[in-house]
């Protein structure tokens, strides 16, 4: 082996690599901090593999520290779906599962698949990513306290500092709703993407923010069901000969932020978007659970995000005839 491959499999505080280096394999953990990814760098250094190829999932902000910090030492970088790493598992018949083992898989398939190279994303992409997971956290603590003061708490002095807290939550949602929606006014290209997916029936201008502070550039998917696969919402099919023949479910193995995003815009999508509503009630009539349905209109609804991003033209129901958008 002539380049050294390294597979990353990212984790909230750790970091499991594996090297494939001068026909060796060598393993090791390294904290997800940024003192972790020098440390990692310096480990590269000493095995001779300071440029070595890092492959890595797109598994959420998590990742995103070491891969920025290894493109600025100069290594090529590679953010792969994690889609794409599951079916190449499954391929594979792999049924040991850990850290250390997925990390060696991510390298295998690095080697095997060469997928293309990554590069960090415009500031103004990140700044937009850190603020709509900011106003994420802070709707999550909102509700939180706001169920803590409505489960009967009586003691004066908490209900005070409860009702304080989520007085403050709200100020501050309300700022960052409003600091969203100013930056994507303020950048043409984030503007016309935020109105292009606010004209789909389901999806506001709040909802349309946080999709594209998840979504990078559509141009990266090839077709709506490498989206889908990003998300996490294509179904699982299970097959085993003539025995097993279980009812097909999402993947989730994908973006969980996206899925989160998407959930309550196709409940209204179900309802006021014609595509989904009958798209929907096929799917209903056919016997599926009303969670079951929920899933498909949510990957129907990133069908036609993709739609209307790639074409660059505003949604236009009768999709539905000319069959623009796979189902």
């Amino acid at each position: 082996m002539n380049t050294a491959i390294l597979g990353i499999d990212v984790a909230k505080e750790t970091l499991d690599v594996a090297l494939m280096h001068a026909e060796k394999l060598i393993t090791k953990q390294f904290a997800n901090t940024t003192s972790g990814h020098q440390q990692l760098a310096a480990w590269l250094v000493r095995q001779e593999a300071a440029k070595a190829h890092i492959y890595l999932e797109a598994t959420g902000q998590y990742g995103d520290g070491v891969a920025e910090y290894l493109y600025q030492q100069g290594c090529p970088v590679s953010v792969v779906n994690p889609a794409r790493i599951k079916h190449y598992a499954d391929s594979k018949l792999r049924r040991n599962k850990t850290d250390k083992a997925d990390a060696q898989l991510i390298a295998e398939y690095g080697l095997r698949e060469a997928p293309g190279l990554w590069t960090p994303p415009p500031a103004s992409f990140k700044d937009l990513q850190a603020m709509v997971r900011h106003l994420d956290d802070l709707q999550s603590t909102h509700l939180q306290e706001t169920n803590r003061l409505a489960s009967g708490v009586h003691t004066p002095a908490v209900v005070e500092q409860l009702t304080s807290l989520i007085a403050f939550l709200e100020t501050q949602i309300a700022q960052i709703k409003k600091a969203i929606q100013e930056h994507i006014d303020r950048l043409p290209e984030l503007k016309r993407s935020r109105d292009l997916l606010d004209s789909i029936p389901g999806i506001g201008p709040l909802t349309a923010a946080k999709l594209l502070g998840e979504i990078r550039n559509i141009l990266d998917f090839q077709d709506a069901r490498q989206l889908a696969a990003y998300a996490g919402l294509t179904p699982r099919n299970f097959l085993s000969g003539t025995s097993v023949h279980k009812k097909s479910r999402l993947s989730k193995t994908g973006n969980a932020n996206l899925r989160k995003i998407l959930f309550m815009p196709s409940i209204a999508a179900k309802r006021w978007n014609p595509i989904v509503s009958q798209f929907c009630a096929r799917l209903s009539q056919s016997g599926l659970k009303p969670m079951e349905v929920i899933g498909a209109a949510m990957r129907k609804l990133l069908h036609l995000v993709f739609g209307v991003l790639k074409t660059g033209r505003p949604f236009d129901p009768d999709y539905l005839v000319k069959d623009q958008v796979p189902s």
